[in-house]
């Protein structure tokens, strides 16, 4: 892609999440979407393979429904109670359209099939920026209207994202495909506790793109897209397929890396809000996730290929790990420490 039409996209990204983020009004909440959707479009399609141009056209039409349910729900507030203000969202029914739109535009269950054909069809990179920086500004309305939203309707969607985000991917050997169920599965556990405590998600969303972040340019760094590629990947970098594994096991959320620290903060607040039941089940559905997170980490760092048939091993790099993986590493692997200083924050 040509560098002043990247440096465009990704300026208009930057603009389109800016302007939703710091928005009062919805309809330039709604611009700034519309302007994120149109920057990422050509950046899916880039490749012109028949794949990422029939996963732009999915993106573009599941998106610009869900623009049209957000402008629909705020058109209908603003019609039964004069307020165009995003936090004064109070009509039930313009509560409801707006959760499907926001679901729809972060691929929450039910509205979740797009997700993973869509990174499927695009680059690690693009399927990076998918996974986190698009969610942003869909996530902050969320977090602008959570008073207003019907709990019971979050749980339930929150429940069947983390369940059926470890089900379906566990079948998988496309990493993307993995990647997305695991993205579906996070928005469970951020979606379930939004109503209850607002800022605890935002800290479970920040953390889940620094992990998501780490994972995808490690990827990307070896080349890997799919499992049996993974299982060659480690004479090529064998420190980096090591650290792969550990990162790997926080996103899973398994003591005593970063990971955990948020799954802990909402397991508790789900507790206090005596919904006990509720924080047992989400937990004993992130076992599903799990499971396909080890499975990749046995396939990077465990398994040794066959030596029945032919294969090619890669050849190995002395290349060093780039500044900004190890960074993001260490930082994924070593924050649970910082767990005291929540509180004062949230």
């Amino acid at each position: 892609m040509n560098p002043q039409a990247k440096l465009i996209f990704i300026t208009s990204l930057l603009l389109g999440t800016t302007i939703t983020i710091s928005s009062n009004h919805w309809i330039m909440a709604w611009t700034g979407l519309e302007i994120n959707t149109l920057a990422i479009l050509p950046m899916i399609s880039k490749s012109h393979h028949p794949r990422a141009i029939e996963a732009a056209t999915k993106y573009f039409l599941v998106q610009a429904t869900a623009s049209a349910l957000v402008l629909f729900s705020s058109m209908t507030n603003a019609w039964c109670t004069g307020q165009w203000d995003i936090t004064q969202l109070t009509h039930p029914t313009s509560c409801l359209i707006l959760t499907m739109a926001i679901s729809m535009k972060l691929g929450l269950v039910p509205f979740h099939f797009w997700f993973p054909e869509v990174l499927q069809g695009s680059s690690l990179i693009t399927g990076l920026l998918l996974s986190t920086a698009m969610k942003f500004p869909p996530i902050t309305l969320l977090f602008m209207t959570s008073p207003s939203l019907n709990p019971a309707l979050l749980t339930s969607m929150a429940i069947l994202s983390t369940a059926l985000g470890g089900w379906m991917g566990l079948n998988q050997t496309q990493i993307r495909k993995i990647m997305a169920f695991s993205s579906i599965s996070h928005l469970g556990w951020m979606t379930i506790i939004i109503v209850y405590n607002p800022k605890l998600t935002m800290l479970n969303f920040y953390l889940y793109v620094l992990m998501t972040t780490t994972v995808f340019l490690t990827f990307n760094s070896m080349k890997v897209l799919k499992l049996p590629t993974l299982m060659t990947a480690w004479t090529k970098a064998p420190s980096l397929n090591a650290i792969l594994l550990l990162t790997l096991l926080s996103l899973a959320g398994l003591p005593p890396l970063t990971g955990f620290l948020p799954k802990w903060l909402i397991i508790q607040e789900l507790t206090k809000q005596d919904m006990a039941s509720t924080a047992t089940i989400i937990s004993l559905l992130s076992l599903l996730g799990l499971f396909f997170y080890l499975r990749l980490a046995y396939c990077a760092t465990i398994t040794l290929p066959p030596h029945t048939t032919n294969h090619m091993k890669q050849w190995h790099t002395n290349k060093p790990i780039s500044t900004s993986i190890a960074i993001l590493t260490t930082m994924s692997l070593m924050l649970l420490p910082i767990s005291p200083m929540i509180p004062t924050i949230i």
